[in-house]
């Protein structure tokens, strides 16, 4: 019986997301648990694709790559796979009809990971688009179910909010990718030498992508508004958090967010929903 494996297939994705990210599985979790489903699903299958590139360094990783692409594509047409991710993927894509284009802009990012470390201004923005807004796309896709009119009027919202999370990643993890990966993703940044103008010229444009995305998240269905604010509301925390610190300590040590925080901002997340004073 298909549907059994489905639900085990489901359960992996769910899996897969509470162990690779608290902060992601407290967002989908006041989401509308009609939609559960659906976020884990996408969100294993963008993970499992990042671990290949990010961290399987004592494999083929350009081999393996290239099979969970493959294998992505013929589990979409098939509308089956017996890699339980990649089966709850699809479902989730034949579903929801997600745009098979955000699906090759996201794998075609991931590729750019095997062989890239630095970017230029265009590759750089070409990368945030498919590492971060189509992934965004992919989501408001299930937030909006049928209605075509409010996903369009949402998509620039929705591909700010994924390009600030993004963001404020690379900024968080800045030594971590130079140090294992070898990687600097801001453009024209180098980590030796990265200054406080350099960070302030970073957060500007985290600032103006957060103030844009804002205003799509107000307008999100009630099945999605709570989940997408708390998730928000971490990330700006962060953001705020790795603002007030030095270029140095941020190549020195990882920013974070206690559990303790988490909890508070998930209480003040609430009551501000609440009340309508977003």
């Amino acid at each position: 019986m298909k549907q059994l494996f489905d639900n085990v297939s489901a359960g992996c994705s769910k899996l897969a997301t509470r162990t690779y990210s608290t902060s992601f599985s407290l967002g989908i979790h006041c989401l509308s648990k009609t939609i559960h489903a659906p976020i884990y699903a996408i969100y294993g299958f963008v993970r499992f694709a990042d671990e290949i590139v990010d961290s399987f360094h004592d494999f083929n990783k350009k081999e393996l790559f290239y099979e969970f692409r493959e294998e992505t594509w013929r589990a979409i047409g098939r509308g089956i796979s017996m890699n339980p991710i990649l089966n709850s993927f699809q479902d989730v894509v034949n579903k929801y009809k997600i745009d098979h284009d955000l699906i090759a802009t996201f794998l075609r990012s991931m590729e750019i990971d095997l062989e890239r470390t630095a970017h230029s201004g265009e590759t750089y923005d070409e990368y945030i688009v498919g590492s971060a807004e189509v992934v965004g796309l992919m989501c408001l896709k299930v937030f909006t179910g049928d209605d075509d009119n409010l996903y369009t009027s949402l998509v620039p919202a929705a591909r700010k909010l994924g390009a600030a999370f993004q963001k404020v990643n690379f900024l968080r993890d800045i030594k971590a990718d130079y140090e294992h990966l070898g990687r600097v993703y801001f453009p024209g940044v180098a980590f030796g030498s990265f200054s406080e103008h350099d960070k302030k010229r970073i957060e500007d444009d985290i600032e103006n992508d957060f103030r844009e995305a804002f205003e799509g998240i107000k307008k999100l269905p009630g099945n999605a508004r709570f989940g997408v604010y708390v998730a928000y509301m971490y990330y700006r925390t962060l953001f705020n958090k790795i603002r007030s610190v030095s270029p140095s300590r941020i190549r020195e040590q990882r920013v974070r967010i206690s559990n303790h925080r988490k909890i508070g901002l998930l209480v003040t997340s609430y009551f501000r929903h609440s009340f309508s004073i977003l």
